[in-house]
């Protein structure tokens, strides 16, 4: 997971946001609520959601959606609840077969033997990610962003819902657009049947010609862990006046 999502506090990092008070300090959440998350399945197959949190006390979800093509549902997310924030990544887990908790497993995403939730003390395989800072003592936050550090799967975007008032941030954050076409030879991973199906970052910490093709095609997306340092970048994003996300996974693998 991008590092800055996770810890970024300060209107001051390099994300393009603005705001907080005259001494740098972030102001206080004028009123805490557990917002909501839509996810919507536009990506022509079914998806099993998976989950990640941070170790920082985020509770992971026991139960997630199973979406047909064309479906969509949404969960709420508790971040009133102890510790007061939540702080993690959604993705599409894809080709899943087996018997879930015994057998199962995805080829796109895997995560365990689950199938409406990730196993504990795993981590998913490289996929395209969703990223959220929920903190309800943060008076920016939610902070979002749309990751291709490790991987591009299915094309993201994240849109604020229930957006109030005026000021900065709240836009839509990652691309529709399919970008395994434009995956380096060397870093596509094909499907049974020949279709592309996973472009892997080489290198997550360096530029490469894969984070050249994502920062190319869809600047409002990281391509790789350090490209919120760089100046003028547009991968990061916050949103303090909504009430929720949709989270819509596009046509990609």
């Amino acid at each position: 997971m991008a590092a800055a999502l996770l810890f970024i506090v300060s209107p001051n990092a390099a994300t393009g946001t603005s705001g907080g008070t005259l001494d740098g300090t972030v102001p206080a959440a004028a009123s805490a609520i557990n917002h909501t998350v839509t996810f919507v399945n536009a990506t022509g197959r079914k998806i099993w959601v998976g989950s990640q949190v941070n170790a920082d006390g985020s509770k992971n979800f026991g139960s997630l959606p199973i979406l047909e093509a064309g479906q969509s549902a949404t969960i709420t997310i508790p971040e009133t609840s102890a510790p007061g924030h939540w702080r993690g990544k959604f993705f599409a887990r894809m080709g899943c077969t087996g018997v879930p908790g015994s057998t199962f497993h995805c080829q796109l995403g895997d995560c365990g033997v689950y199938d409406d939730h990730c196993a504990p003390n795993t981590s998913e395989q490289p996929v395209s990610l969703a990223e959220f800072n929920f903190d309800s003592a943060d008076g920016l936050a939610p902070w979002y962003n749309v990751s291709y550090v490790n991987a591009f799967s299915v094309p993201i975007t994240i849109t604020p819902t229930g957006v109030t008032g005026t000021g900065g941030g709240c836009a839509t954050m990652g691309c529709a657009d399919n970008l395994l076409p434009k995956c380096p030879a060397a870093n596509l991973t094909r499907w049974a049947d020949g279709t592309p199906m996973l472009c892997t970052n080489p290198n997550r910490d360096a530029k490469t010609p894969y984070s050249d093709m994502i920062a190319t095609n869809c600047p409002k997306a990281y391509g790789w862990s350090k490209q919120d340092q760089e100046p003028g970048n547009q991968v990061m994003q916050q949103c303090s006046r909504c009430t929720g996300f949709t989270v819509t996974f596009h046509r990609g693998a």
